[in-house]
């Protein structure tokens, strides 16, 4: 039984961001002052009481947004609208009752939705006396509360369980088994890969730069298995972020990677790879995280490149992720997406495997002797003692030495490279922690 839907709906600027984070119990939509922040359908997954329900915000209805994606927007609300079991109509308080929120509540009632009116902003009890104007807009008497200040949470969710009870038997959905982050620079097709894998208009695809402005979490299913996947605002070169909600969907896209399991850096091939791919590469392979990089819109491309010279050519501009696997995409038909999909599963097993310490020290063995450790200072010689895998996700491998000072970067290529070759790690970071041997001795003294 699939999860009922509760969908925020009003005009522009009235707090609908800021209720949905408050409901979720966290921050995921961008609050900014300025209308129109929120474009794409933003959902949560909550549960009060045991009844588990999919929280959307949604774009401002009415809004004049100023890249002219006005019908666009709308279109996310009727989405979500024509998928709700329940409708939070919000309106704002502070300003009263304005003739849009009229159109709102004509255009909600013809969609034969139970709706709960909700009068934000109410940050006094005084104000409470001043709603009786919204009773004209048929919903009765509004629900006064104050996302900011949390004012009226405790009785909104009672009413959303009253609301929902009819839905209290579906089961608790499961976990998610893998987190997907899509990044990349503006205009690349992030959205239009996330819509191809879901196999609907999920969220805003346009020619018009930075139209994601949320990171955004899909939910979607592949054989009887859940999956997030994470769609990200694009990203822009520093010194031309022009305002605060390019600032937030930045630092948002930076979040989405270290909260992911594998991230797919998409590509445009039309475009030389430039400083924003270049820096976002820096960042995945900093933070660890197994990568697929995802080459788009190759069907415009393949004229005048074959996929090996452009692996090469990726190669030599992204070196810090030569370990990732590449794979050529056509987002807007769909091509390859699934291929994608298949190949972060691969990659996320990898991540999770654990080695013995024998096959370990067994494969360390057999490295020095092939390539002698040579000392970073050439006075005295390298020694590597033991290794043994600390932790998965990333594969972590400690490796006791004689002295960490003499442990060259070379070497420690050699070892990764090594590694790649004979563990099951082929196609994901590894990460090297380097100790003296002594804190090996004095931790086998504490467990005698």
């Amino acid at each position: 039984m699939p999860l009922p839907v509760v969908a925020i709906v009003g005009r522009p600027n009235v707090g609908k961001s800021s209720l949905l984070n408050m409901l979720a119990g966290r921050r995921i939509s961008i609050v900014d002052p300025m209308a129109g922040v929120t474009r794409d359908r933003v959902q949560a997954l909550c549960e009060y009481d045991d009844v588990y329900f999919e929280l959307v915000d949604t774009g401002g209805y009415g809004i004049v947004d100023r890249d002219h994606l006005n019908e666009q927007v709308e279109q996310q609300i009727r989405y979500a609208v024509s998928e709700a079991s329940l409708i939070l109509f919000v309106v704002d308080a502070q300003e009263g009752l304005l003739p849009l929120d009229q159109s709102v509540a004509d255009w909600l009632r013809g969609s034969d939705r139970p709706v709960i009116l909700l009068a934000n902003k109410v940050d006094s009890a005084e104000m409470i006396t001043e709603l009786g104007e919204f009773h004209r807009l048929g919903f009765g008497e509004p629900l006064s509360v104050s996302a900011i200040h949390r004012r009226g949470e405790k009785e909104l969710k009672k009413l959303i369980v009253e609301h929902l009870a009819p839905f209290s038997e579906a089961d608790a959905p499961g976990e998610p088994i893998m987190k997907i982050a899509i990044v990349g620079k503006r205009n690349v097709g992030k959205s239009t890969f996330i819509n191809a894998l879901t196999g609907q208009e999920r969220v805003i695809v346009s020619e018009v730069p930075g139209t994601t402005r949320d990171a955004v979490d899909v939910r979607f299913e592949r054989d009887g298995h859940s999956y997030i996947a994470i769609d990200t605002a694009g990203v822009r070169k520093k010194s031309k972020i022009t305002d605060d909600i390019e600032f937030y969907s930045f630092h948002r896209a930076q979040l989405s990677v270290r909260r992911a399991d594998v991230v797919l850096l998409l590509i445009d091939s039309t475009a030389d790879v430039g400083a924003v791919d270049k820096k976002l590469a820096r960042y995945v392979a900093d933070q660890y995280k197994p990568c697929i990089i995802v080459v788009n819109k190759w069907d415009l491309a393949k004229e005048r490149a074959t996929t090996e010279a452009y692996g090469e050519y990726l190669l030599t501009t992204l070196p810090g992720l030569n370990y990732a696997p590449i794979v050529f995409v056509t987002a807007t038909s769909g091509r390859n997406v699934q291929t994608a999909i298949d190949l972060s599963a691969t990659l996320f097993k990898q991540a999770q495997t654990r080695i013995s310490t024998a096959i370990l020290n067994t494969v360390v063995a057999d490295a020095t002797l092939q390539n002698a450790p040579k000392p970073k200072h050439g006075t005295r010689e390298l020694k590597i003692y033991y290794a043994t895998q600390a932790a998965t996700c990333p594969p972590t491998i400690i490796l006791f030495v004689n002295h960490l000072s003499r442990i060259s970067q070379s070497y420690e290529r050699f070892l990764l490279n090594k590694m790649r070759d004979v563990l099951p790690f082929s196609e994901v970071p590894i990460r090297l922690l380097f100790r003296s041997h002594r804190t090996m001795k004095n931790a086998n003294k504490n467990i005698s």
